[in-house]
């Protein structure tokens, strides 16, 4: 015996209706998104922290690890060769090596008066 098609419903009749609610909280989540951003990077730089340990003498100056933030930003983590802090470009800055093996945060090189040779 032959089996019956099935009769699917469809919802591309009806349009999306938006209110001004919407639009409203779709706001507020792209502010209160930048502020979990940080909030993540906060926590990833704790936790590089914790499963580093004592090796982060060994890595001072190191990149740990790069990121695509979108398609024109990227994001770096590093510990900066002066103050052994795990660090991120976006938050501290980050003053770059060409060879990366001594990179330092904002506050540092600016305190040692080292400039990005970055063109």
């Amino acid at each position: 015996m032959a089996r019956a098609k099935k009769k699917y419903t469809s919802r591309r009749g009806r349009p999306r209706r938006s209110s001004a609610v919407d639009e409203h909280n779709h706001e507020e989540s792209e502010e209160q998104g930048l502020a979990s951003d940080e909030a993540g990077r906060l926590k990833i730089k704790k936790s590089y922290e914790e499963l580093l340990g004592i090796r982060v003498e060994k890595l001072k100056g190191r990149v740990l690890n790069r990121e695509k933030i979108n398609k024109s930003i990227d994001g770096i983590y590093f510990v900066c060769f002066a103050c052994k802090k795990v660090s991120h470009n976006l938050d501290e800055g980050l003053v770059e090596d060409s060879q990366n093996q001594v990179n330092y945060c904002g506050a540092c090189a600016k305190e040692k008066g080292i400039k990005s040779t970055a063109a």
